[in-house]
This record gives C-alpha cells, sequence and structure tokens, in this order.
C-alpha cells in the first residue's frame, strides 16, 4: 500500500485516484473547486464516466479515498503525488501550463517528507524539467519528477486503467520510475522506462498518429463520395491488413474532445517553434475541420436554402458515453447551420446540461423523437447506443421531410431507405428517394406563375 495524492479531479485524476485507491491503496484527492469536492465527499459524481460512481463510493466507504480542497491537508503525508490539471490549448495552440505551475508551486510549499511528483496530465517537452526547476526553488526536501503520461479514453476509462495497453514512464532517477511502476504492477501490463522527453513525446506522437488514421479515412470517404466506392469496405479491406489494423478507421465527422485537438495543435506548435515543418499535423487538422463543413454542405444540398430550415441533431457530446462537449463536432455545425439560418433542435443522453450553457440558441429536446417533430432533416453527430434502437417508422412520420443525414455511418442505408429517408452518409452512396429541395419548389411555384 502507498500514500498517494492525486492534483485535480477531472477526467484523468478522479478515475486515477479512485483505481489507485480500489487497488488498496490510500489515496486523497485534491482539487481548489470547493464545490466539486463538497460534490465528490458527498458521493456525488462531477462527471459522467460509466462505472466510476460505483469504484469512488466504494473506496470512500472502505476508507481508501478522500476528498479535500487543502494542500497542507493532503501532501505532507504523500509518498507519491500526481499531478493531473487541466492543460487546456494556449491562443497560440500550445499547451497552457498555467494551472499544472500553480499547483506544483503549491504542492512545493507543503513537502515535508521525501516524495515523487508524477506529471499525469499531458505536458509539453520539456514539462518534467519546468517542474524540477519549481519545486527546487520552493523546497530543498528531496524528491525526484516521474512524467507518466495517461492513455485514457472517455467513455472507457476505468477498462482502460485496469487493463493498459502498456504504461510509460520517463525519469533521470530509475528508483522513483520503478517505485510509481510499483503502483501499476498489479494490473500485469507491460512497462516502458525512458528518459523523460522521450515518455513525454509518446504521449503526443501516440495521439497524433490516431487523429491521423482517422483523418486519413474521412480523406478516403471524400474520395468515395465522389467515385462512388463505398469507405466502409475500403475500411474493413485495410483493416485486415496486419499492418495497417482496423481501428480509428470509421470514417465521419471527425474527432473532437479534450485530447486530439490540443494535442495534435500543441504538438504542430512545439515542431514550429523548434525549426519544423509539420505538414501532415496541419493536414490533419484541416481535414478534421472540413468534415464539420460536409455535414453542413450535405444539409444544403439535400434542401436547397437552409434559411428557416428545422434541422434536428441526435447526439452533442464529442464521443458517446460522455458528457464531454469539449471541442465537440455538434457546437461548430450548429454554428454553421445557424449562421445560414437554420433552427436547431437536439437530443443528447447525457450532455444537455453542458449543452444548455454552450448552446443556449439550440432548442434541447427530451427524446429523439421530440428533436425529429416536424424537422426538415435530422443529422446524427454522437452514436449513443441507444440511438439503435430508434423506431425508425416512428421518427420519419414525426419529420415534415424524410432527410437524414448519418454523420458516423451508424446505419444500414438498405434499412433506411426501407423506412422511408432519404439517406445520406459519409463515403458511401446516398439512398432512398430524393426529397423535393425546397428553392426547387419556390422555383416550380415562380415557373407556374
Amino acid at each position: 500500500m502507498a500514500r498517494v495524492c492525486v492534483i485535480g479531479t477531472g477526467y484523468v485524476g478522479l478515475t486515477t485516484g479512485a483505481c489507485f485507491a480500489n487497488l488498496g491503496n490510500e489515496v486523497t484527492c485534491l482539487d481548489v473547486d470547493e464545490q466539486k469536492i463538497a460534490r465528490l465527499a458527498a458521493g456525488e459524481m462531477t462527471i459522467y464516466e460509466p462505472g466510476l460512481e460505483e469504484v469512488v463510493q466504494r473506496s470512500v466507504a472502505a476508507g481508501r479515498l478522500r476528498f479535500t480542497t487543502s494542500y497542507a491537508e493532503a501532501v505532507p503525508g504523500a509518498e507519491i503525488l500526481f499531478v493531473a490539471v487541466n492543460t487546456p490549448q494556449g491562443a497560440g495552440g500550445h499547451a497552457d501550463m498555467s494551472y499544472v505551475e500553480r499547483a506544483v508551486a503549491m504542492l512545493a510549499q507543503h513537502l515535508i517528507f521525501p516524495a515523487i511528483v508524477v506529471n499525469k496530465s499531458t505536458m509539453p517537452i520539456g514539462s518534467a524539467d519546468l517542474v524540477t526547476d519549481i519545486i527546487r526553488r520552493a523546497t530543498s526536501v528531496p524528491f525526484a519528477v516521474v512524467s507518466n503520461p495517461e492513455f485514457l479514453r472517455e467513455g472507457s476509462a476505468l477498462h482502460d486503467f485496469t487493463h493498459p495497453d502498456r504504461v510509460v514512464l520517463g525519469a533521470s532517477d530509475p528508483a522513483a520510475a520503478e517505485r510509481v511502476a510499483a503502483l501499476y504492477a498489479p494490473l500485469g501490463a507491460p512497462v516502458v522506462i525512458t528518459d523523460v522527453r522521450t515518455s513525454e513525446m509518446i504521449k503526443y506522437a501516440s495521439n497524433a498518429f490516431l487523429a491521423t488514421k482517422i483523418s486519413f479515412i474521412n480523406e478516403i470517404a471524400q474520395i468515395c463520395d465522389r467515385t462512388g466506392a463505398d469507405v466502409r469496405e475500403v475500411a474493413r479491406g485495410m483493416g485486415l491488413d496486419a499492418r495497417i489494423g482496423s481501428g480509428f478507421l470509421n470514417a465521419g465527422i471527425g474527432w473532437g474532445g479534450s485530447c486530439f485537438p490540443k494535442d495534435v495543435r500543441a504538438l504542430e506548435y512545439m515542431a514550429s517553434i523548434h525549426g519544423c515543418h509539420p505538414q501532415l499535423l496541419r493536414a490533419v487538422i484541416e481535414i478534421n475541420r472540413d468534415q464539420r463543413i460536409h455535414v453542413v454542405r450535405q444539409a444544403r444540398e439535400a434542401l436547397g436554402d437552409l434559411r428557416g430550415a428545422t434541422i434536428g441533431l441526435l447526439g452533442l457530446a464529442f464521443k458517446p458515453n460522455t458528457d464531454d462537449m469539449r471541442d465537440a463536432p455538434s457546437c461548430e455545425i450548429v454554428e454553421l447551420l445557424q449562421h445560414e439560418g437554420a433552427r436547431i433542435r437536439a437530443y443528447d443522453p447525457a450532455a444537455g446540461a453542458h449543452a444548455a450553457r454552450l448552446l443556449p440558441d439550440v432548442e434541447l429536446c427530451p427524446d429523439p423523437y421530440a428533436t425529429a417533430a416536424d424537422a426538415d432533416a435530422l443529422l446524427l453527430v454522437t452514436e449513443w447506443n441507444e440511438f439503435k434502437q430508434i423506431d425508425l417508422a416512428r421518427l420519419r412520420r414525426a419529420m415534415r421531410r424524410p432527410i437524414f443525414i448519418d454523420g458516423r455511418n451508424f446505419y444500414d442505408p438498405k434499412a433506411m431507405a426501407e423506412a422511408g429517408f432519404e439517406y445520406r452518409s459519409i463515403g458511401r452512396p446516398a439512398v432512398g428517394r430524393r426529397s423535393v429541395r425546397r428553392d426547387e419548389v419556390e422555383a416550380n411555384a415562380l415557373a407556374a406563375d
């Protein structure tokens, strides 16, 4: 058993703290947000993450997990301190390290015994040196800094923590790296121990490569749209090649969330300021934005003039099984549609509270059928499992016009056509009877006059 302090209680911090406590360690989760800590201490979850609430409550009940806002209470008795605070994207694309700097400066003031400080947040290359310098200026207590980048996916964070592909550790002190590795030993995962800068780069390179795979298949989907090929079959044929693999080859409206957007941009920024020419990373970012514009273009092609049209969005979170809307494609799609004069209503199983704040001009509905009521088109944005159970006939009857744009290639085109939809997706041929566009109706009326 180790005495652990986790600073920051977001997706990474709360999952890390709860899972280490579940492994038998004594864990204190620290956050300066008093309201958040009060809710957690009362047993109320502050994020949507399947299965996490049960682990938190079990560990709290066992006395292995507690929450505080006090550095003086959490830091002195900790052997290992994980820094898991936010590193948002700065104005120029760089990672904003201000939260890290404040957290490290505070913990340094309360170190009493030798400790290991672990960089868990995604931090730019060289951040371990920055953290070392901040602590060294504040205290003479012996300490070591270890880089331990996280690879947790929102929506499956518990599984990713307990079944990691690898644990990456970077340190100049081998004993400190081995001590942190011992925390993960019960998981039986491969451990990669390297220098700190290499470990930091592994995180950025991993996320950038996954984002590249998504942008690649989305570019192929654009070509499929124009040549009549089916991108899903193309991806299946590609993925059977062991050198390529099938993961992250699902064409759609692109990636979003708290990791890929800021990490790819941060890596592009770091490459630029170090004299490199990261044209691949720039193309990955540009293709991703094009996909969001693409579905708006599809709506325009189907409806003609979008002014006054009612468009329903199914899903708002950046991915299923989370309520996170950071850099969610839905936000930009809504903005683009509203710019062209469309009225937007939407439904999401989990992200409603965030959407009410971020998208105040969107009518939030209680279910998919209310979203479809008198809609001129529906757009699937987030592939929630519950959407598999939708009554397509009922959905079609609720709509004013039967136009369905599937931004995630979620549905079977034949089934959608049989249900009476004009169905459009990403990189697959459109099916179903084409509706008469609004501008065509107006043109016919003028001709009749």
